[in-house]
């Protein structure tokens, strides 16, 4: 007679803690700092985060915790720029017609840095239709996190802010940032499909260089007068020297005209709209490197245009104190012996420690997210502290 050896598992209902008031991630993706400086000893990051129930106002010097420097050929320099931002909370799609991103700022990383479209200021002839594309033109004096100063000291990116943070083809990307309209950027890694499935793909972009060898035309269809001609394209003024030797193909890449998308991430596990940094297979910056030529959504007064970025609070607000009872996701109910993995909000600069009874971590101790193997005979916990 044959006798069986029956393995019983015994189900375990682990606990979960997160050490970091429960937030949303327009306010504990800030990367606050206090005492920290960065470039020639100024004050890093952000200094303060104080919200409404429909804003968020983020102040920042403008200068990163990451070193920054030197720029050649650049004469201008960084320096504290005392900002004060306004972000919307319940960003609202523009339904009418959407507004083009403007010289200067259009947005903020969060580490309190600037964000600004492509242009450069300068186009052919200056006639304001060929706009020369400032990562090409101005390439040469940005830094390695590709940044650079402009005249009025404020130092920012143009496109991808490789010093921000790691790309990891693995993993989603974090939020780098916000636009002034009110809706998160990601890095360029997301699902591959909207709803929140699939494998971790990069982001691609819908634009693409046009397959012209004159400038008489837009991308629109538009035919020029020879007035308002570009160069020819040469080695002087190559394929990618101006916005406009870029056209936008709808389902080429992943990503809208105005790149990004409505999807689920991470951070909104009810979806959003979001913008995300796009890089080739390369990783080299691709255009239109963050965001499109138009905000998708309703931009706030007072955060772009001339002398802004200086917002007057007139509401009741409260001071936002970061990392305080965070969630982390995971299986409530294994059983003995069996693997789950648990989960942290993404933070970007943030380091986590995590500590788990009733079994073992197995990876991602030092990241947001962990496997465990759990082993006790009765149930568990696994918590985290959370520091940035």
């Amino acid at each position: 007679m044959k006798t069986r050896n029956l393995l019983a598992l015994l189900c375990l209902i682990p606990t979960l803690y997160a050490h970091a008031q429960t937030a949303t991630p327009d306010l504990y993706s800030w990367w606050q700092s206090s005492g920290v400086t960065g470039f020639n000893g100024i004050a890093a990051n952000v200094q303060q985060v104080r919200y409404s129930a429909n804003y968020v106002y983020v102040n920042s010097t403008n200068i990163p915790s990451y070193t920054i420097g030197p720029w050649p050929g650049n004469p201008n320099t960084a320096a504290n720029q005392n900002f004060v931002f306004k972000i919307a909370r319940n960003p609202q799609v523009q339904t009418g017609t959407k507004t083009a991103t403007p010289l200067g700022h259009i947005g903020l990383w969060v580490s309190g840095v600037t964000i600004y479209n492509p242009k450069d200021a300068f186009s052919y002839n200056n006639q304001n239709i060929w706009y020369q594309n400032a990562v090409y033109v101005e390439a040469g004096s940005f830094d390695a996190c590709k940044g650079h100063p402009a005249p009025n000291s404020e130092y920012h990116h143009h496109q991808n802010p490789s010093c921000l943070y790691t790309a990891d083809p693995t993993k989603h990307s974090p939020i780098l940032g916000y636009a002034f309209d009110g809706y998160p950027i990601y890095g360029p890694y997301a699902y591959a499909n909207t709803n929140g499935t699939g494998d971790i793909t990069r982001m691609r972009s819908s634009y693409q260089l046009r397959n012209i060898t004159t400038r008489t035309t837009l991308a629109n269809g538009t035919v020029l007068s020879p007035a308002q001609y570009g160069p020819p394209v040469n080695a002087t003024y190559p394929l990618g020297y101006y916005l406009q030797d870029f056209e936008y193909i709808s389902g080429l890449g992943d990503l809208d005209q105005y790149n990004g998308r409505f999807c689920i991430t991470p951070d909104y596990p009810n979806g959003t709209y979001a913008y995300f940094v796009t890089i080739d297979a390369a990783g080299n910056s691709a255009f239109p490197y963050v965001i499109g030529p138009e905000y998708y959504g309703v931009l706030v007064a007072g955060n772009t245009g001339p002398g802004s970025g200086h917002v007057t609070i007139s509401e009741t607000v409260t001071t936002y104190t970061c990392l305080t009872n965070l969630p982390v996701y995971g299986t409530a109910t294994i059983c003995q012996n069996q693997s789950s993995f648990y989960t942290a909000p993404c933070l970007t600069g943030a380091t986590y420690n995590w500590s788990v009874s009733g079994g073992t971590i197995t990876a991602g101790q030092g990241t947001n997210t962990i496997t465990v193997l759990w082993s006790g005979p009765s149930a568990g916990t696994a918590q985290v502290t959370v520091n940035r």
